[in-house]
Formats: structure tokens, C-alpha cells, sequence
């Protein structure tokens, strides 16, 4: 069942052997990976769509990186910001983020367009992987989940970082 605000994002440091860091369902970035699980239906195949939607991933996760908590919420979804208020926001990231330092690389990994995620609203959404270096962690992956609002616009809907 989807249920927003209650999936938790982990961060992992195998260099450093820091064990992954668990934020309690209250601090939640929701929305992870579902779709990666097989808990998603895919949709054609929409270049155009998923440039756009890979195209508003990455100007969100820039917005991640110069660290503007703020911004990077006022920027998402509305689903997003419904499940998680600002303060809470601000201080997942910041447990979770901080520790890995700033992003030194992102490449893109994966994406895939789905009209839904199993118990959630429908889409359509975009799911997408990128590789990313970060200074004391070199082999993250980040989960972008934009979902395409009524406007005509990509938002990110859930961020998931392993």
C-alpha cells in the first residue's frame, strides 16, 4: 500500500563503513523505489516526456546540491509537499545529505515512465537512477520520482538515495 511519509531514505557509506542512516517514517522522503520493485506499470515509451521529466529531475537535485532545502520543496510536487512539511523536509535532508558531502559527479542511470505506483495516485511518473559520486561516498544511487502535474509540468514527487 502507498502511503506517503511513511517509506524512509538510507544512506550508506561502504567506504567509510558507516552504517546506513535510517530516518524514523516522520522524516520520510517517500516514494522510493516501488516502481523498481515491480510494483509499477509502465507506459509506452515517450521521448519527449521523459526528456522533460529528466530535464526537471536534475534542475530539482541542482537545487539539492547548493543545499536550498527550501527551494528544493517549494519546487516539488504537491503530493510531496502534502505528505512532508518544510521542517521535516529540512531535516531529513540534512541528516542523510550532509554526511556525504557535496555531489562530485551524477550520471544518468535508468528512467522509465509508469502511469502509477502500487496504492498511490495516478500518474503518469518518470523513475530515474543516477549514478552519483558524493565526496565520502562514490557509489550512491539517486531515485528521482517527478510526477507530471495537471499544468503540463514535471515536479518530483519522491527522492530516494542509496
Amino acid at each position: 500500500m502507498f502511503e506517503p511519509a511513511s517509506l524512509a531514505m538510507a544512506a550508506a557509506s561502504r567506504d567509510t563503513g558507516t552504517p546506513a542512516v535510517r530516518i524514523q517514517p516522520d522524516y520520510a522522503l517517500w516514494m522510493s523505489a516501488l516502481s523498481l520493485a515491480g510494483l509499477a506499470r509502465p507506459l509506452a515509451d515517450d521521448a519527449k516526456a521523459m526528456e522533460q521529466a529528466t530535464r526537471a529531475a536534475r534542475a530539482w537535485l541542482g537545487v539539492l546540491d547548493r543545499g536550498d532545502h527550501a527551494a528544493s520543496w517549494e519546487r516539488a510536487a504537491p503530493l510531496f509537499r502534502a505528505a512532508l512539511e518544510p521542517g521535516r523536509w529540512d531535516r531529513a535532508v540534512r541528516a542523510v545529505r550532509a554526511p556525504l558531502g557535496r555531489c562530485r559527479s551524477r550520471t544518468l542511470r535508468s528512467r522509465q515512465l509508469v502511469d502509477s505506483l502500487s496504492g498511490g495516485p495516478r500518474g503518469p511518473y518518470a523513475v530515474i537512477q543516477f549514478e552519483t559520486a558524493f565526496e565520502t561516498r562514490a557509489d550512491a544511487v539517486e531515485t528521482v520520482t517527478p510526477a507530471l502535474g495537471c499544468d503540463g509540468r514535471w515536479r518530483v514527487a519522491g527522492y530516494f538515495i542509496r
